[in-house]
């Protein structure tokens, strides 16, 4: 079990974003605030995906999205007032 830790700790991207933080952005040029949910690598091709929980739902091709899934650039950390 040790030797998996290893692996993944040395061969994984460490998480930029924690559960619970704050943050904004842009996803398909809507505007969004949000609370992180998840942090983590999907696949080497895909890379560091975090998904976000919306404060708004928002309406993407006739779809209303409550969660919704972007690149760690993509998004900032929200200022506190």
């Amino acid at each position: 079990m040790d030797s998996y830790a290893k692996y993944f700790a040395a061969n994984r991207p460490k998480p930029k974003w924690f559960m619970g933080d704050r943050v904004f952005g842009r996803w398909n040029k809507i505007p969004f605030i949000g609370t992180v949910m998840l942090d983590n690598m999907v696949t080497e091709e895909v890379g560091p995906r975090v998904i976000v929980h919306l404060d708004l739902p928002v309406k993407y091709k006739k779809e209303v999205k409550n969660y919704i899934e972007v690149r760690q650039k993509d998004i900032k950390k929200l200022a506190k007032f």
